[in-house]
């Protein structure tokens, strides 16, 4: 359907400047907003620069702070595409982002799995034309 898009994802964290740290810093997103929403809660958003915003959401009561870093149990449930993977590796792991695996290259593309300052998972990936 024309004029539909996907436009934030949240992602659920311990802190929010520890969060906003390590993506802006290791991964190279921008902010894009950072609204004091009252009562110590804040509304973060950040972008690897496609339009499409990540929200930090700080983990509110057991359940939210038990999903940290497994939001999508355990599996890749993140994609950060890339038109340069050996360059964007190379950069990510010189800020000291934890890679799961040696890049590989399938039939959809070069790709490796690297965790979150939390542990999530996701795909480096530069998918092939």
């Amino acid at each position: 359907m024309a004029g539909r898009s996907l436009g934030t994802v949240t992602l659920l964290v311990a802190e929010y400047d520890e969060a906003l740290a390590w993506f802006t810093g290791r991964l190279g997103f921008s902010l894009v907003s950072d609204k004091d929403m009252g009562a110590g809660k804040r509304r973060i958003t950040i972008t690897a620069g496609d339009g499409t915003r990540l929200l930090l959401a700080r983990a509110d009561g057991e359940v939210q702070q038990s999903a940290i870093g497994r939001q999508t149990g355990d599996r890749v449930g993140f994609f950060l595409e890339t038109d340069d993977f050996a360059r964007d590796h190379a950069a990510m792991l010189a800020k000291g982002v934890a890679f799961k695996e040696a890049p590989r290259h399938e039939v959809y593309g070069s790709v490796a799995v690297f965790a979150d300052l939390y542990g999530n998972l996701w795909d480096l990936i530069q998918p092939k034309d």
